[in-house]
């Protein structure tokens, strides 16, 4: 902006400056005083009306749509942490688990009961674990499992940042507690093949997990946690780990697991054989197993399309209801109640 300095004679008979303000264009000042036209719509009881009344037709056909494609997702759910236990350690279910002579193998039998269209994703889901525990989250270090034992500080790893004098790859309680249950799948005769490559977030493997770091000195101590590390393996390829190292928000959770790339026929048998390694006895935790397939929004998981049906549904309710309130209770714009109340002040000022 401008500013020009002219001089005028006071009362004194001296002079003051007097500024006087140029503007640039018509536009720049009607944009500093905030004076450019914008749209002011007025609510008329029509307009809601209408809004509300569009608001539901829209929302209630996209959410039977998204209900019908989660209802479309076959999934086979098992909990066989109750079942793959020794019978005489039914009262003692942590000395079971704690005991490594005993063998862990239990063998279960799964039916379809719908067509299942490959790709079949097999998750395992964790009951009452609560990953996103600060103390437990906190435990990792991301420089270290980028760049290995080139990162020396490792002391937010606490309490299993090193064994022995010697630093712990990976670090933390996170990986110290990583899953270690397994599952073969048969068919008949036949075993299904799992295919257990491309589980991790493409991003995960690429960003966070260093391609020349190995694990070292991983389990070593002499409480063991969950699963081994190969130590000849990097990380950026151990993706069961780069999976359960992304923590869960939730006490209840799913990873994935693997892939069965088959379909599989409604009535037939699957053999499921289970490794019954990981210990959630300790903290009455639960073990499911997950089959499901998916759709074009993903798995099953009514909650979306239930939340589209519900507002669609509240919206039209309101709509009607405005609707009844505005024809009873309508009156003509020449005698509205702003009205009255101008005649009202006019005659108070009088």
């Amino acid at each position: 902006m401008d500013v020009e300095v002219r001089s005028t004679s006071g009362s004194g008979g001296g002079t003051l400056p007097v500024p006087i303000y140029r503007r640039r264009s018509n536009a720049y000042y009607r944009f500093t005083q905030q004076n450019l036209p914008a749209c002011k719509p007025v609510l008329t009881p029509g307009l809601v009306i209408t809004i509300f009344l569009l608001t539901g037709v829209i929302f209630i056909p996209i959410g039977l749509m998204a209900l019908r494609a989660s209802q479309s997702v076959v999934e086979i759910v098992y909990r066989y942490d109750t079942d793959c236990i020794h019978e005489s350690f039914r009262s003692n279910k942590v000395a079971y688990i704690k005991d490594r002579s005993i063998s862990k193998n239990c063998t279960q039998f799964l039916k379809v009961q719908k067509h299942m269209k490959a790709p079949i994703y097999i998750y395992y889901q964790l009951d009452n674990y609560y990953q996103n525990h600060r103390r437990y989250v906190k435990s990792r270090s991301d420089r270290q499992l980028l760049h290995g034992l080139k990162y020396n500080d490792i002391s937010s790893c606490q309490p299993e940042e090193s064994n022995n004098g010697l630093p712990i790859v990976p670090c933390g309680l996170i990986a110290w507690s990583l899953f270690n249950d397994t599952y073969t799948f048969s068919r008949e005769t036949a075993e299904l093949k799992v295919n257990r490559k491309n589980i991790a977030w493409k991003s995960d493997r690429e960003h966070k997990f260093g391609k020349d770091v190995y694990p070292f000195n991983f389990q070593n101590g002499t409480l063991v946690g969950g699963g081994k590390l190969n130590p000849n393996v990097p990380l950026s390829e151990q993706e069961d780990l780069i999976v359960w190292m992304r923590t869960a928000a939730l006490p209840s959770f799913r990873k994935l697991y693997g892939r069965i790339e088959v379909d599989l026929e409604a009535g037939e048998l699957l053999s499921v054989k289970f490794v019954n390694n990981y210990n959630t006895y300790s903290f009455g935790g639960k073990k499911k197993l997950v089959l499901s397939t998916s759709g074009w929004l993903g798995g099953k998981n009514d909650f979306l399309g239930v939340a589209y049906i519900a507002v669609g549904c509240c919206c039209i309710f309101i709509s009607l209801l405005f609707m009844l309130l505005h024809v009873r209770n309508s009156r003509p714009y020449g005698d509205s109640a702003y009205s009255l109340w101008n005649r009202k002040a006019m005659l108070i000022r009088t």
